[in-house]
């Protein structure tokens, strides 16, 4: 919450153009260290800055969910390549073979479902491919899963903010306190998810 607060995204969209929007939700949806960038609120920012007419809004989303699709795709063969040597220790308390059992389980049962909402959450979102090509879930099923997140994360996100900058064209000046709802909603689903295992 601290990092989102203290980057201005539309400075940042205005410095680094369409190509360093692209490259930082490439970085945050699949490289170890992008779960520190601020995709939500960059994405919504990019469509105000639409609704303005300085940036080029078929151009930004489709560029968006390419960078977001690919960059899921690099974070699952990563995991897939690296993850099982990590693993090797069988005395280790973090790098644990029986730790990737229980990821492969896990993606086995909860995976389609798993891929799509991660996409809403920050940190989660980096590492769920990942954590997914650990867990050997089928690429085939990944990519398709991966592919409805990715338009679906992109087109809520940058399309939210151009329609709000058409029909308020002042909520720029409000964007931290916009970010911070849309931070509080993307955990929503943890918090759903803490609830229901706590239940259990």
């Amino acid at each position: 919450m601290e990092s989102l607060l203290h980057i201005d995204p539309t400075t940042l969209i205005k410095t680094v153009g369409l190509l360093g929007v692209w490259g930082i939700i490439f970085a945050e949806s699949g490289l170890f260290f992008g779960f520190f960038l601020p995709g939500d609120s960059l994405l919504f920012a990019s469509g105000l800055l639409a609704a303005q007419g300085l940036v080029n809004f078929p151009l930004l989303l489709i560029g968006a969910i390419v960078a977001a699709i690919v960059g899921d795709s690099v974070g699952y063969w990563t995991g897939a390549r690296a993850g099982p040597q990590i693993f090797i220790k069988d005395d280790s308390i973090l790098f644990n073979r029986k730790h990737i059992a229980r990821t492969h389980a896990f993606y086995a049962k909860h995976g389609p479902s798993v891929i799509v909402l991660a996409r809403f959450v920050p940190v989660v979102r980096t590492f769920t491919p990942i954590l997914a090509g650990v867990g050997r879930m089928p690429y085939a099923l990944f990519l398709r899963y991966n592919i409805l997140g990715g338009i679906l994360w992109c087109t809520l996100m940058v399309g939210g903010g151009y329609f709000l900058g058409r029909v308020w064209p002042q909520s720029e000046k409000y964007l931290t306190y916009i970010i911070i709802v849309i931070v509080l909603v993307s955990l929503l689903p943890v918090v759903y998810e803490w609830i229901k295992e706590s239940k259990r």
